[in-house]
């Protein structure tokens, strides 16, 4: 009875042992349920005599018979689940059960940059912004090259006919004919040579001014027999003079010329001064005494 009682612990060696070397979830549930002694099976067999072993024997066939009743009541989940989830390991017992989830692991390392997406389509287009501040003047650049000659322009219209200006013409030019006799009065140079406006009167041997303005006079006188001096005057008064010395057998010229602003009503002529003795002017065919005049510019004030 006692060997069959020892005999008993290892009646079912396969169950027995699987349950010791591989603990289930199934197992350990049951532990937790039956109670289980922490003191390993090699200590209790050398404590305990053939008593305790036969009480053992009878422990381990409740566990066993709780065990297949624990059993059948999840076979019917633990088939549904073994339908659906992955395929058992290799050597796993009937009685195998899934165990507590694991942690999460690590995150893996990053992986390489996805292609470049195709372009969007284009927006509209957006709000002019605000005008930026004026920048500086740039550097002036190298002058080009000149281009080609353009081809002429249209003629344009004739203007309208302008306002004549008028011209302001004063001048003469005149002679003696014959030997001067009288002096100290006017030379009366009766030879014409242009006198268009009359402004020189024969008569008298004097200019009058008619146009304000600046003038010119000049005189040549040809000098035979007596010395020479003439005066060229203005209203009355003496302004250029002129001497010339005869010499015998021999005709001599005397000459001058001169500048004036005249005003209208201005006289001008010529005139021996110092007697007789000085009335030297000479004149003939061949030989001529002459006096001239002319404006420049008249006054436009």
């Amino acid at each position: 009875m006692g060997r069959d009682s020892g005999e008993a612990g290892s009646a079912y060696p396969h169950e027995y042992r699987a349950t010791e070397a591989r603990p289930s979830p199934l197992t350990s549930t049951l532990t937790e349920v039956c109670g289980s002694d922490s003191t390993p099976e090699g200590q209790r067999e050398h404590k305990v005599g053939w008593k305790n072993q036969k009480n053992l024997s009878r422990r381990g066939l409740r566990m066993l018979l709780l065990g297949a009743l624990l059993l059948l009541l999840a076979l019917p989940s633990y088939g549904q689940d073994t339908m659906q989830g992955p395929p058992l390991p290799k050597g796993a017992c009937t009685g195998w059960m899934a165990g507590i989830p694991g942690h999460p692991g690590h995150n893996g390392t990053p992986g390489r940059d996805g292609r470049d997406g195709t372009p969007g389509e284009k927006g509209e287009k957006g709000d002019p912004g605000l005008v930026g501040p004026k920048g500086d003047t740039g550097e002036t650049g190298i002058t080009g090259i000149e281009g080609p000659r353009g081809f002429p322009g249209v003629p344009g219209r004739k203007g309208e006919p302008g306002e004549s200006a008028y011209v302001y013409r004063s001048a003469f030019s005149v002679g003696l004919e014959s030997r001067v006799t009288v002096p100290n009065v006017p030379i009366r140079f009766t030879k014409i040579f242009y006198n268009q406006q009359n402004h020189y009167d024969g008569t008298t041997g004097k200019f009058l001014c008619n146009i304000p303005g600046l003038y010119y006079f000049s005189y040549h006188i040809t000098v035979y027999l007596k010395d020479v001096k003439v005066s060229l005057y203005r209203n009355d008064k003496a302004l250029l003079f002129t001497h010339d010395q005869f010499q015998n057998q021999n005709v001599d010229q005397a000459s001058g010329s001169v500048l004036l602003y005249l005003e209208k009503g201005d006289q001008v002529w010529l005139q021996v001064y110092e007697g007789e003795n000085h009335n030297g002017v000479y004149a003939d065919n061949v030989h001529d005494s002459t006096f001239t005049g002319f404006l420049l510019y008249h006054n436009i004030e």
